[in-house]
């Protein structure tokens, strides 16, 4: 372990937790100094799109009870100076260190008049809309998000419209078949599907479409996707692109003192030939905190590249839909067991050949199956 004496991380979500206890279980007897936005203890954010809105408060992040005195609360990172190795805070607080784990995390896109839904605080509003007799939702995006707001207002008895700008909800990440299945399962659970439209505006009760149709609604939720929050860091020198860029260990590129995790970063997976993704699952801010803090301890001639293969799972008017690897990067696609007409099927995705990904509805064994086979880079055999 390198010599560090002050270390601060920025961000007090998943990423920013798992790193400030990695840093206390690998030895670290230096001064940590974590940065919230917000002021709440660091909560699990799965929930808040689908228990919590039914009412159950339990978010609890194992682990967040034991954060010391150099937690600070409601307070936002502004500035990075890496020649002096200062972060200064909203409030006018500057925090040295000689090491830095950025873990800021995203912000959900913003259309006016519609509600998000990224934080307890947004969750809780939500939830007291729904309790307060709106009857029509609207929800705009199809996405793991707005799946969870749309299967979650039915189960409260709402009307549901759901507006998405491709042809299926989640097209993009499940690709064809399984998209095609979940837009047939929202019809079938009294969704009204509105695709390849956008909306461009919220105007009081009426939503407006891309294709000039206007739809009434009485209560409107966005899952238009996130930004990653980086905007603290212009004029730092670091390089930014659709998050931080990072070498494979998570590393900022051209830095040894600063690492990122979670929905910030952004590296070249070197499972994945060196593609440069950014991943937004609870899963990878759980395992890339606690990696970019043992990193940041070794030093970046020590650290270890940061390649698990990446899964995330939602439910959806009762179904378990999950996914692992990029099936994005396949150029080819095919059903490995079962069918979408017995609503359980799993798709195995392909490059070259070499399978890069896999989705699964309603079948947990399968997917480890197809995720096993996307570490080792080899097909299974048909079970």
């Amino acid at each position: 372990m390198r010599r560090l004496n002050r270390i601060t991380v920025v961000g007090a979500s998943l990423a920013g937790l798992r790193a400030v206890q990695t840093l206390r279980q690998e030895g670290f007897e230096g001064e940590v100094t974590l940065v919230g936005a917000e002021t709440h203890v660091p909560y699990n954010r799965p929930p808040l799109s689908k228990s919590v809105l039914h009412g159950d408060d339990d978010i609890t992040l194992p682990g967040a009870e034991e954060l010391g005195d150099q937690w600070l609360r409601g307070r936002k990172a502004v500035h990075l100076d890496p020649r002096t190795r200062t972060v200064t805070l909203d409030d006018g607080t500057e925090l040295g260190h000689d090491g830095l784990v950025i873990a800021s995390g995203a912000r959900p896109r913003r259309l006016e008049g519609a509600h998000t839904l990224r934080t307890i605080d947004d969750a809780l509003a939500l939830r007291a809309k729904l309790d307060s007799g709106h009857e029509h939702v609207l929800v705009i995006g199809g996405g793991f998000i707005g799946g969870e707001v749309a299967s979650t207002a039915r189960q409260l008895g709402r009307k549901v419209t759901l507006v998405d700008s491709g042809p299926y909800p989640m097209h993009a990440g499940l690709g064809e078949e399984a998209a095609r299945w979940l837009a047939a399962h929202h019809e079938r659970n009294g969704v009204e599907l509105i695709t390849n439209v956008r909306v461009t505006a919220v105007d009081g009760g009426r939503v407006r479409l891309s294709d000039g149709r206007t739809v009434a609604a009485d209560l409107v939720v966005g899952g238009m996707g996130v930004l990653p929050n980086t905007e603290w860091l212009d004029g730092s020198g670091l390089a930014v692109d659709d998050g931080v860029l990072c070498e494979p260990t998570l590393f900022a590129t051209g830095s040894t003192d600063i690492v990122a995790a979670g929905d910030v970063a952004r590296w070249p997976h070197a499972h994945f030939g060196g593609e440069t993704v950014r991943v937004e699952h609870w899963s990878n801010a759980n395992e890339q905190g606690a990696l970019a803090a043992r990193n940041l301890l070794a030093g970046a001639e020590n650290a270890q590249p940061f390649a698990d293969v990446p899964n995330f799972a939602t439910h959806v008017h009762g179904a378990r839909i999950q996914t692992a690897g990029l099936p994005h990067l396949a150029d080819s696609a095919s059903i490995a067991t079962g069918s979408p007409e017995e609503d359980r099927f799993a798709v195995a995705f392909t490059r070259d050949g070499v399978p890069v990904g896999a989705v699964a509805v309603n079948s947990p064994k399968d997917l480890i199956r197809l995720k096993r086979a996307i570490t080792a880079r080899e097909m299974p055999p048909s079970p």
